[in-house]
């Protein structure tokens, strides 16, 4: 079976760190995400879904250090069924929620709430679409219009997601 989960979004409020009597970091919050969509009638609609997401370990205190209301956010984790007794009615409850995995920051270096740089020096302003390196090639004899070969390059293994900023809800 195979249960994975992959969100792009702003984050809707703080993130709320608490930790076991064992010392395990859990910090909880909401990532908010929408899409664009026509109806039957041709009206444009707008629909926006609020997810809880749960960090564990080392990066539910990087996502607290870091990470702030309205901060974009890409998540890869997998869904979940919370279930309790409610205390006040007595009733059981549940709601789904997504355990991160991993993340990426997304905003941009300006645009860091906390004005500092997340990922360290490897990750903002790295352009993973860069042109590939050109190599000339030589005619047989003749000289010839230099050709541009293009590398091989190996893409990063995170998804591409075609998601416009109008599209998101912040």
């Amino acid at each position: 079976m195979f249960n994975k989960v992959i969100l792009v979004g702003h984050l809707a409020r703080d993130i709320e760190l608490k930790y076991t009597q064992s010392s395990l970091a859990i910090a909880k919050t909401a990532i908010a995400t929408s899409r664009k969509f026509k109806t039957a009638a041709g009206e444009q609609k707008d629909e926006v879904m609020f997810i809880d997401i749960t960090f564990f370990g080392r990066s539910a205190e990087v996502a607290n250090q870091y990470l702030r209301k309205g901060s974009k956010i890409l998540v890869e984790g997998r869904l979940v069924l919370d279930q309790w007794d409610d205390a006040t009615t007595g009733q059981k409850r549940s709601k789904h929620q997504v355990t991160v995995d991993t993340m990426q920051m997304l905003d941009s270096k300006g645009d860091n709430p906390s004005g500092q740089n997340a990922q360290g020096a490897n990750s903002y302003g790295q352009n993973y679409n860069q042109a590939p390196a050109q190599q000339p090639q030589q005619g047989y004899g003749e000289p010839r219009e230099q050709y541009a070969q293009p590398q091989q390059q190996q893409e990063p293994k995170i998804p591409v997601i075609d998601i416009d900023e109008d599209e998101i809800p912040f």
